[in-house]
């Protein structure tokens, strides 16, 4: 199997500096689903062609439940990407995983309530398998990545998706933490629409508060200041690992489809 040469990141605008100066191309895509979020940006990160997409939009203007995520994923694999690699913010459901960790999920519960999950509406049916939902191989380079910076990320957590944009109540909270150990509103369907199109997927998922079972009310400012203060040293492990996923799979992600179609 081939190299991946195009790697996808969608995040925020807080990580859209990890194209530097250099020069840029900006696609501007239509889908069967409509438009992206956002004009795709592409330059290269260590030699390796990187598309940049952000998920809520220029100025971050889309919520998470109306964010197209058919259309940013479709637009992505369009373009040639091989890999996606999603930057999130998340709440915390734990203790040990406080304000400005790095997390790395691997299983996801899915709560969201009115978001169109999949490209396969009709027609030809697919069973995709998301018993591991994340690639192996990306999760292994973006871990060494985060050891090797002095930034360790936490791995092997569960992540539970909501729809909302509101946040959590405080029985909620508790209740999502019976069943997992991060809270956020965009992993779900990015994660599985990717699976359909058969590339590599893994979230980097930035905690920037304690969920409401803390004890204390999520505050909106606070996490727009943690996520700046994360900002620099994630655009720093994004400039790290991408060009380390310019190297030949050893995962089955390419093979999702094969044993899915009925």
């Amino acid at each position: 199997m081939a190299a991946r040469r195009t790697i996808g990141v969608i995040g925020g605008s807080g990580v859209a500096g990890v194209l530097g100066d250099g020069p840029r191309e900006v696609h501007r895509r239509s889908t069967p689903w409509g438009a992206p979020s956002a004009p795709i940006e592409e330059g290269r990160v260590g030699g390796v062609r990187v598309l940049f997409l952000p998920r809520h939009g220029a100025g971050h203007t889309i919520p998470p439940h109306r964010i197209n995520y058919r259309a940013n994923v479709d637009a992505l694999v369009g373009l040639g990407a091989e890999a996606i690699v999603t930057v999130s913010s998340v709440g915390s459901l734990r203790e040990e995983l406080p304000p400005g960790t790095f997390v790395l999920p691997r299983q996801f519960v899915d709560l969201t309530k009115q978001r169109p999950t999949t490209f396969f509406d009709g027609g030809k049916v697919y069973h995709v398998s998301l018993a591991d939902p994340f690639c192996p191989d990306l999760l292994r380079a973006a871990a060494e990545t985060g050891a090797a910076l002095g930034w360790p990320c936490a791995d092997g957590k569960t992540y539970v998706c909501v729809e909302g944009p509101r946040f959590s109540t405080r029985a909620e909270s508790a209740f999502f933490r019976g069943f997992a150990d991060v809270i956020g509103m965009t992993l779900v369907p990015e994660v599985t629409l990717a699976r359909e199109r058969a590339v590599c997927y893994a979230c980097l998922a930035m905690v920037t508060d304690f969920d409401v079972w803390a004890d204390r009310p999520v505050d909106a400012r606070e996490i727009v200041e943690t996520m700046t203060r994360n900002s620099a040293r994630m655009a720093e492990v994004l400039a790290r690992l991408l060009p380390r996923l310019a190297s030949e799979p050893t995962c089955d992600c390419a093979r999702a489809l094969d044993q899915a179609g009925v």
